[in-house]
């Protein structure tokens, strides 16, 4: 950056000044309390600074004070201190009370906003899933008209009903609908409902009560 370029933003800006006022400002850690009248001294000290104007210094120095650094810094047995690091008059105790209010205020918005953040996040995610279901659906009664077909010749076929012990992905079981018993194998198991794979390729999900061994 040249010399005499003109900063853009209060991130620049404080940036600027904690590397002119290290002793006063700084950009990580916990933030030392700020001489009352600081922003005088500091548009008198730059006054002559092409860089920036004592509009950026403000705001500058408003976003520095509310930031949870410089109000972790605002508690009890801490002095403020002037642009060369002096430590001047102690903080009083209502200048205390107000950084504490600040910076709780502060992080309930935060909060609040992480938590509207994942409502959102989550009916996303459900309405996703349940275009996914409907798409599912809608593709389904195009295979429906094979499987009964498939059903309907199938021959019957002597079988016992399984054991709830019995359902295992991979087992190689009978699909009872009435209308004959179909060999298939289990891929998914999800409580009562069973998905299986016809000898024919085509997936279905059934009612562990109609498998049969």
């Amino acid at each position: 950056m040249d010399n005499t370029e003109k900063l853009t933003n209060s991130k620049e800006v404080i940036a600027y000044i904690a590397e002119r006022f290290p002793n006063c400002f700084t950009l990580e850690g916990e933030a030392k309390p700020l001489k009352i009248g600081i922003f005088q001294d500091l548009a008198e000290r730059l006054s002559d600074d092409p860089k920036v104007s004592k509009t950026q210094l403000r705001a500058a120095l408003r976003q520095y004070t509310s930031s949870w650094r410089y109000l972790h810094g605002v508690k009890a047995g801490a002095k403020r201190v002037d642009l060369d690091g002096v430590e001047g008059e102690a903080l009083e105790q209502e200048h205390i009370d107000h950084a504490k209010t600040a910076l709780d205020e502060s992080k309930a918005r935060v909060r609040e906003r992480r938590k509207e953040r994942a409502v959102s996040s989550k009916k996303t995610d459900s309405a996703d899933k349940k275009e996914q279901k409907v798409r599912a659906k809608a593709a389904k009664p195009r295979n429906n008209k094979n499987k009964t077909t498939k059903l309907k010749e199938a021959p019957a076929v002597e079988t016992r009903k399984l054991d709830a012990n019995e359902l295992q992905v991979g087992k190689q079981v009978h699909v009872n609908m009435g209308n004959g018993n179909m060999p298939a194998s289990i891929v998914e198991i999800n409580k009562d409902d069973v998905r299986v794979r016809l000898t024919n390729g085509l997936t279905m999900l059934v009612k562990a009560e109609h498998l049969r061994s």
